[in-house]
C-alpha cells in the first residue's frame, strides 16, 4: 500500500471517482478522460508529493507520475475501480461541461484515440524491438546462427508482437471504442488466420487466381503486422454492437450481438475496410518518405527540436503509430532515429544542472532524473529540472535539433521498433551490418548530449534564479 496516499490524492485531484470516464497509463503518465475537467484542481494537484506535473492535452487529463506509474495504476484501479466498471465505461461527458469545437476538438480526439489504443502495448513492443536488436547483434558477431533452434525460438518471441499486431490492436481498440474487446480481438485474429495468409500467397503466386464473397470479388491482403485496418474494423464492429445491444432482447444479445458483429464486420473488412485502410497506410508511409527525402537534415532538425515539446503536451503519441506503420509497410523507419538525439540532449542538460548546482534539493532531484533519462524516460528530467529552470530545456531542444540534423545527414534508420535512450541503439543496426546510418545516430546523439551538457553547465543554473522552493517540495519525493 506504499502508493495508497498518492492514489487518494490523484482521485481527489481529478474531481472524485464519479468524474472518471476512463483511465489508462503509458510509460510515465496516468491518462484520465473526465466527465468535467472543471472539477479537477490542477494547482492543488501539482503540490502533491509524488506527482511531477499535470497536463490537459489531447482531450485527456494527464498526471505525470514517473517510471513507476504502472504500480500506481494497478493500485488505483484495484482501490477505486475493483470491478473495472468505470475505467472504460464509454460514458459521455456531462452536458454542462465545456465543449471544444473545430480543429482542437479533432486534435484532442485523435490524440485520445491513438494514446488509448497504443499506450497499453508500448512496453511489450519496446521489449520485442529490443530483442530484435540483440538478435541482429548476435548474428553479426557470430554468437548465433539463424538456422539454430535458439535463434528461432528467440526470434519468435521478438516477432510475435509485430506479426500478430492486428490481434493486439483489435483488443485495445475494442476497449477504446466501447465494445466487446474479445469480439474485436477475434476480428484481428481472422485477419491473420493461416488460411487467409495461404490464400494471399496463392494469389501472389498465380495472379489469375480469384476469390469472391457472395459473388463480390475479394482482394486478399497480408494483414500480418498491419496497424490501421484492424482499428477501422474494430470501430465499425463497436458501432454495430451498440446498436444491436439496443435492438435485441436481453435474453439473446449476449451471443447474438457477437454473431452479427462478426458476420457483418469480417466480410466488410475483407471487401472494403481492409483494402482502403491498407491504401491509407501505404499513403502515409510514402507521404512521410517524400517529405523526409526533400531534406533529411532539415527534417532531423525539426523533429529533434520539437520532440520534447510534443512530449510535454502528450502529442508525441501522434508519431508513434507512424513509426510503427513505417516499419510494417516499408521494413524501416526514419522518425525514431531523428528523435533519439532529443532524448540525449535533455539527458545532457540534466547532467549539466546536476554537476553545476549547489542546491542540495535540486541536486537530489537531478540525479535520479538523469538516470531515468538515459533509459529514454525524460519526463522527470523535463518537468523536475530542465523546464523549471527554462534555459536547460531550451539548450536541450537546440541540442536535439543539432543531433537530429546530423542523424538526418547520415540517413539514420531504424530496423525495429525499440525504446529511445541507451536501449534504442540496437534497433538502428542494419541486419547487413553496422553502417554509416548507425554511426550517424551515435554521433548525433553524442553531439546533442555534449552541447546540452556544456551549455547547461555554463549557463543553465544562474545563481540569481533558483528553482522555486514549492516546486522542489512537490517533486523531491519522485
Amino acid at each position: 500500500m506504499g502508493y495508497a496516499i498518492l492514489c487518494d490524492d490523484v482521485i481527489a485531484g481529478v474531481g472524485g471517482r464519479d468524474n472518471v470516464i476512463s483511465v489508462i497509463h503509458c510509460a510515465t503518465r496516468l491518462r484520465f478522460k473526465l466527465k468535467d475537467n472543471r472539477r479537477a484542481n490542477i494547482e492543488e494537484f501539482k503540490k502533491c508529493a509524488g506527482i511531477i506535473t499535470v497536463i490537459e492535452s489531447g482531450g485527456q487529463f494527464q498526471v505525470v507520475i514517473g517510471s513507476h506509474v504502472g504500480e500506481v495504476y494497478q493500485l488505483l484501479v484495484s482501490r477505486y475501480f475493483p470491478e473495472n466498471e468505470s475505467i472504460n465505461s464509454g460514458e459521455e461527458s456531462s452536458e454542462d461541461a465545456p465543449k471544444v469545437k473545430g480543429f482542437k476538438a479533432l486534435l484532442n480526439a485523435a490524440v485520445d484515440i491513438i494514446s488509448s489504443i497504443f499506450a497499453p502495448l508500448l512496453g511489450i513492443l519496446v521489449a520485442a524491438g529490443l530483442i530484435k536488436g540483440v538478435l541482429i547483434l548476435a548474428v553479426l558477431f557470430h554468437w548465433l546462427d539463424k538456422a539454430s533452434g535458439t535463434y528461432k525460438i528467440i526470434f519468435a518471441a521478438s516477432d510475435a508482437a509485430f506479426f500478430f499486431m492486428p490481434i493486439l490492436l483489435g483488443y485495445t481498440a475494442g476497449k477504446k471504442f466501447g465494445g466487446n474487446p474479445l469480439v474485436t480481438l477475434v476480428i484481428g485474429a481472422a485477419l491473420v488466420h493461416p488460411s487467409m495468409i495461404e490464400i494471399f500467397n496463392a494469389t501472389q503466386a498465380d495472379p489469375k487466381l480469384h476469390f469472391s464473397f457472395l459473388g463480390l470479388p475479394v482482394t486478399f491482403i497480408n494483414y500480418s503486422s498491419t496497424v490501421i485496418p484492424v482499428i477501422f474494423a474494430a470501430w465499425f464492429s463497436c458501432w454495430l454492437e451498440k446498436r444491436f445491444n439496443r435492438w435485441l432482447h436481453a435474453s439473446i444479445k449476449s451471443f447474438f450481438t457477437p454473431f452479427l458483429c462478426l458476420t457483418i464486420t469480417l466480410p466488410a473488412t475483407f471487401l472494403l475496410i481492409g483494402p482502403l485502410a491498407t491504401d491509407l497506410s501505404l499513403g502515409l508511409g510514402r507521404g512521410y518518405l517524400w517529405i523526409w527525402q526533400l531534406n533529411p537534415m532539415i527534417a532531423g532538425a525539426v523533429f529533434g527540436a520539437m520532440w520534447q515539446i510534443c512530449v510535454i503536451f502528450g502529442l508525441h503519441w501522434g508519431l508513434a503509430p507512424l513509426m510503427i506503420n513505417n516499419l510494417m509497410t516499408r521494413g524501416i523507419d526514419t522518425i525514431s532515429p531523428l528523435v533519439q538525439p532529443a532524448v540525449w540532449a535533455q539527458s545532457g542538460a540534466t547532467l549539466g544542472v546536476l554537476l553545476r548546482t549547489r542546491n542540495a534539493k535540486l541536486k537530489s532531484l537531478a540525479g535520479p532524473s538523469f538516470i531515468s533519462s538515459i533509459f529514454g524516460i525524460t519526463e522527470p528530467a523535463i518537468y523536475g529540472v530542465n523546464l523549471p529552470l527554462k534555459r536547460p530545456f531550451i539548450f536541450g531542444c537546440i541540442g536535439g535539433a543539432l543531433g537530429g540534423a546530423i542523424t538526418g545527414y547520415y540517413h539514420g534508420t531504424a530496423y525495429a521498433f525499440g525504446a529511445l535512450g541507451i536501449f534504442g541503439f540496437p534497433s538502428f543496426i542494419s541486419p547487413n551490418g553496422i553502417d554509416g546510418g548507425f554511426w550517424g545516430v551515435v554521433i548525433g546523439s553524442l553531439a546533442a548530449f555534449l552541447f546540452a551538457f556544456i551549455s547547461s553547465w555554463l549557463y543553465g543554473v544562474p545563481d540569481d534564479q533558483p528553482v522555486p522552493p514549492e516546486k522542489l517540495r512537490s517533486l523531491s519525493s519522485t
